[in-house]
C-alpha cells in the first residue's frame, strides 16, 4: 500500500472472521507492513469488542499503529436471531444485541485504538459498515436492528472523524461497505446478491479504498469500489 511508509504496523480487529482474516492476510503479504496484529475473540491476541476492559487491554498490548481495521458485525445467529421482516418481529433484547455488536463495540475500539495512530502524518481507522445502514438509500425497509445499528455506527464514526480532524488533520476514519461476500454472515441471503465476492476479493478492494482515501473522505461511508454512499 503506497500511502503507508515502510515499516508500518496494523491491527485487525475481528481477524478470525472471513473478511477480517482476508484483510490480515493481505496486509501480511504487503511489504509496506512490518507487523500485522490479529485480534479476535478466539486466538492468541484476544479481544471482545463488546467488553471495554478487553478492548482497553488489547490496545495496551498493541503499541503504535498506522492502520486499524475493524471487521466485527452481527446480522444473524441461528434460528432465534434473524433479521426482522416487519415490526411484529421486534424484540428489545435482540435490538440491544445488534447495537452492542455493530455500533457500541466498534465505538469502544475507536476510543482506545485511535490514540495509537501517529500524532503527525497519515493514520487510518477503517470499520466495516453496510449499505443498508444508509437512511437515504433505504428503499426496502425491514432488517430493523441491523439497519439501525449500522446507521448508528456511521454516526459514531462521523463524530470521531470531526473530533480527530481538529488535532490530527492527516488522519482518515472510514466506514466501509464490503459488498456481498461469501462468509457466514451473508450465507442465508446470497441468492439475492447481484455480485458475490470471495473474502480475498473483498479485502483487496477494501484495502485499495483505504490506500487512496484522503483526509477529506474522513467520516464518510464508502463502498468496496470507493464510491461514497449517502448517510
Amino acid at each position: 500500500m503506497e500511502s503507508f511508509g515502510q515499516g508500518a504496523r496494523a491491527a485487525v480487529i475481528g481477524a478470525s472472521g472471513g473478511i477480517g482474516g482476508a484483510v490480515a492476510d493481505a496486509l501480511d503479504a504487503d511489504p509496506a507492513f512490518a507487523e500485522v496484529l490479529r485480534f479476535s475473540r478466539h486466538g492468541p491476541a484476544r479481544i471482545d469488542a463488546t467488553d471495554e476492559m478487553s478492548v482497553e487491554a488489547a490496545a495496551a498490548q498493541a503499541g503504535p499503529l498506522d492502520l486499524v481495521f475493524v471487521a466485527v458485525g452481527l446480522l444473524h445467529d441461528g434460528p432465534a436471531f434473524q433479521p426482522e421482516k416487519d415490526l411484529r418481529a421486534l424484540d428489545a433484547d435482540r435490538l440491544a444485541r445488534s447495537f452492542l455488536v455493530n455500533a457500541i463495540g466498534p465505538a469502544l475500539v475507536a476510543k482506545h485504538f485511535l490514540p495509537l495512530l501517529p500524532r503527525k502524518g497519515r493514520g487510518v481507522f477503517a470499520c466495516l459498515s453496510a449499505r443498508v445502514g444508509s437512511i437515504a438509500d433505504n428503499q426496502a425497509g425491514g432488517w430493523y436492528g441491523y439497519r439501525a445499528s449500522k446507521a448508528a455506527l456511521n454516526m459514531l464514526l462521523k463524530n470521531a472523524a470531526l473530533e480527530t480532524a481538529r488535532k490530527r488533520p492527516d488522519h482518515v476514519i472510514l466506514a466501509l461497505q464490503p459488498g456481498t461476500v461469501d462468509t457466514a454472515l451473508s450465507k442465508p441471503f446470497q441468492s439475492a446478491a447481484r455480485t458475490l465476492m470471495t473474502p480475498q476479493e473483498s479485502a483487496a478492494a477494501l484495502l485499495a479504498v483505504v490506500d487512496r482515501a484522503r483526509p477529506e473522505w474522513s467520516g464518510g461511508l464508502f463502498d468496496w469500489r470507493g464510491a461514497r454512499i449517502p448517510f
